[in-house]
């Protein structure tokens, strides 16, 4: 198994005999403006993608764990082909299909694809009231006969569902969105270093790797913070933080990172 950080969210999973895009987010540096009520105005995407997006535009499957734009954008909606299977949560198939796309799946709770399980998994998208009207968003476990068990955790803070997902299914790698992004009020929205800690304390056999940092201009943990963070507390070799264009790989019960684009 193989999984590319492209930027933000948007990962390249090489997984079995498949190719699989999460949450793709294709609009050019500063072509949107900020998320409102922030600790600064910074114009997102905060940073250019790696690489042209023509090369990530033929991919088996799309998954998209929600319908924020910095998971799923207009540009994404525009250049991948229509023909492209999505696989969603429940009540963004609508949504999806009524932008064109032909094959659009909700995963209710899980499905076979191609040889793969895919199993939907639940989140909370912030506390409070902040947390009701961020809405519903999902994770994604992806099983197959002879490879490591992936978890695909989406855009939630530590809670009750990513330890139900870690109780039932144990998975060698665990994606966290780790920016910590959050409002002038309220708590984060999703993981910052001391959720990342409870997870990876809390379950001993995953790695994890984490993204979703330095591209959103509410993402307020950087790469650097969350590396010294996770050292101090004798994590650090748990987890990986790659750059955006670095591939992780996972073989024989450990990860490696390195730089690659195509």
């Amino acid at each position: 198994m193989k999984l590319q950080l492209i930027r933000n969210a948007t990962l390249r999973i090489q997984y079995a005999h498949l190719e699989l895009l999460v949450d793709p987010m294709f609009s050019d540096a500063k072509a949107n403006p900020p998320v409102f009520n922030s600790a600064n105005d910074r114009r997102n995407p905060l940073v250019p993608l790696p690489f042209s997006m023509a090369d990530m535009l033929r991919p088996n499957a799309v998954l998209v764990t929600h319908l924020h734009p910095d998971h799923w954008d207009q540009d994404a909606i525009d250049a991948l082909p229509k023909s492209t299977p999505i696989l969603c949560q429940p009540g963004d198939e609508d949504t999806l299909a009524s932008q064109g796309f032909a094959s659009v799946t909700a995963v209710q709770e899980s499905l076979e694809y191609e040889g793969i399980s895919i199993i939907r998994t639940g989140g909370r998208h912030g506390t409070g009231e902040i947390g009701q009207m961020m809405g519903q968003v999902s994770g994604f476990i992806l099983k197959a006969e002879g490879h490591p068990t992936l978890y695909i955790a989406g855009d939630t803070i530590w809670c009750d569902e990513v330890k139900e997902a870690l109780d039932a299914h144990k998975p060698d790698m665990t994606v966290v969105n780790a920016g910590g992004a959050r409002f002038l009020t309220g708590d984060p929205i999703i993981m910052d270093e001391d959720d990342v800690i409870e997870l990876l304390r809390y379950a001993p056999y995953t790695k994890a790797v984490a993204v979703h940092m330095e591209a959103i201009n509410h993402c307020l943990v950087t790469r650097e913070a969350l590396s010294g963070r996770l050292a101090a507390e004798g994590l650090g070799s748990r987890i990986e933080i790659p750059q955006d264009g670095q591939w992780v790989e996972w073989k024989a019960r450990k990860t490696t990172t390195r730089s690659r684009s195509r």
